[in-house]
């Protein structure tokens, strides 16, 4: 018997050698910028996660500026930093980091299908998808419905209609007693937020994109000098002079207190204005934004996750970014951020529609948003951006003509070109 017994004890023993241990559970750290209530809704997600894997994972976060945060991913990856798994990117910085990601392309397989395929594409560098698209964005005029009705005024289909509509309105809700009204709020400050507003305006105007998609250098122009010269005159006229240090969150905190007519912003803005302390709850809807003359021109916008290859956690770290892009997470940040979601069949979802109706609208708005020139520049785009968000700059600031800038501008990017791209 007791024979027997050892023999059976041996059986197990050796059975228990050869299956496969158990993966160790790992921690995952997750780098990301923040506006809104972004940080909040990503623990929560953060902890979905923790839940239905034995992994836990944390937050290091950074500062909302994608200016601050792009040099800072730029400084851990190129020092091959393992202490950061996942990284959250701007949609711009794929040909800059894509080296030091890992391809995700077989791990995401079939399921790219179900995401817009242009988005994808963005992603993709020489053929490998160094980052799994999270939520797209392309910016929105947001305005006071009531007060537009209230002084029988329609949304702008025009910069200079704009322009007009928001002084009219100033005045007369300064005249009543309001002398906290603004007409207009949007991102000033010297940094990429002012790289996409400018770019808009310039667009749209007819002025090109900065630099064309074949390479050449396109703002040095005279219809991109009308778009800059009309954007400084909102400065301290139907913008406070404050808007020159604006990024996002300064403007959406003057709107959101009740104190301008129209903001260019984001759509994470509109759950954020509809929120219970808003004093501008229910009182505005948006639309798309206004024309110089030619087409509305919105910069293509939006954020995506990536794995570095210097992560010692790689697969569980891929598991974060497969669970934070899947249909359901999508759903539920597109209907808590109100944050664009990245899978078609989402904008169908009548729990989204409910919770952002405009968003039916946005399609055709961020399929044909226009891109920043990162495609055409490669990895000399931040030098680029940094040229044109500082003449802009000087320009919305009174430092020289915008003509004087644009010529100053274009000396300076075809420097940074050298002899080629």
């Amino acid at each position: 018997m007791k024979k027997h017994l050892k023999q059976l004890i041996a059986v197990a023993m050796a059975a228990l050698l050869v299956m496969p241990a158990p993966a160790l559970a790992a921690e995952v750290r997750i780098v990301a910028g923040a506006v809104g209530k972004d940080l909040e809704f990503l623990r929560e997600e953060l902890d979905r996660f923790s839940a239905q894997t034995r992994h836990s994972a944390e937050i290091v976060s950074m500062p909302a500026g994608t200016t601050d945060q792009f040099a800072q991913y730029n400084l851990w990856l190129a020092a091959g930093a393992s202490d950061i798994d996942v990284y959250q990117v701007d949609v711009i910085w794929a040909p800059q980091l894509g080296s030091h990601l890992v391809d995700l392309k077989s791990a995401m397989g079939g399921e790219m299908r179900d995401f817009f395929p242009s988005i994808v594409e963005s992603q993709t560098v020489d053929g490998r998808l160094v980052a799994v698209p999270l939520f797209t964005d392309a910016p929105v005029l947001y305005y006071r419905e009531d007060l537009l009705n209230k002084y029988n005024k329609r949304p702008p289909q025009t910069w200079e209609e704009m322009t007009q509509t928001a002084r009219e309105i100033m005045q007369a809700e300064r005249a009543a007693g309001n002398d906290k009204m603004w007409g207009f709020v949007f991102q000033g400050n010297a940094y990429e937020g002012l790289t996409c507003d400018a770019l808009e305006w310039i667009k749209s105007h007819g002025g090109g994109q900065i630099v064309e998609p074949d390479g050449s250098i396109s703002v040095n122009n005279a219809n991109a000098a009308k778009a800059l010269t009309l954007a400084k005159s909102w400065v301290n006229d139907i913008s406070p002079p404050g808007v020159l240090t604006y990024q996002e969150e300064e403007a959406r905190g003057v709107w959101q207190l009740g104190e301008a007519v129209f903001m260019r912003n984001w759509p994470y803005a509109y759950s954020l204005g509809q929120s219970g302390d808003s004093k501008v709850r229910g009182k505005f809807n948006v639309t798309k934004l206004p024309h110089g003359g030619g087409k509305s021109a919105a910069t293509l916008g939006g954020w995506n996750l990536a794995v570095s290859k210097y992560s010692e956690n790689k697969d569980a770290a891929v598991e974060l970014v497969k669970f934070l892009t899947n249909h359901d997470a999508q759903k539920r940040r597109a209907i808590a951020l109100t944050h664009l979601p990245t899978r078609p069949a989402l904008y169908d979802d009548a729990d989204v529609a409910a919770a952002a109706p405009f968003f039916k609208g946005m399609v055709d708005t961020f399929l044909t948003a226009v891109p920043r020139p990162s495609a055409p520049t490669k990895r000399k785009y931040n030098e680029v951006s940094k040229a044109f968000w500082t003449a802009a700059h000087k320009t919305l600031s009174g430092d020289g003509s915008a003509e004087e800038n644009l010529a100053d501008l274009e000396s300076k990017i075809k420097r940074i070109r050298g002899r080629a791209w």
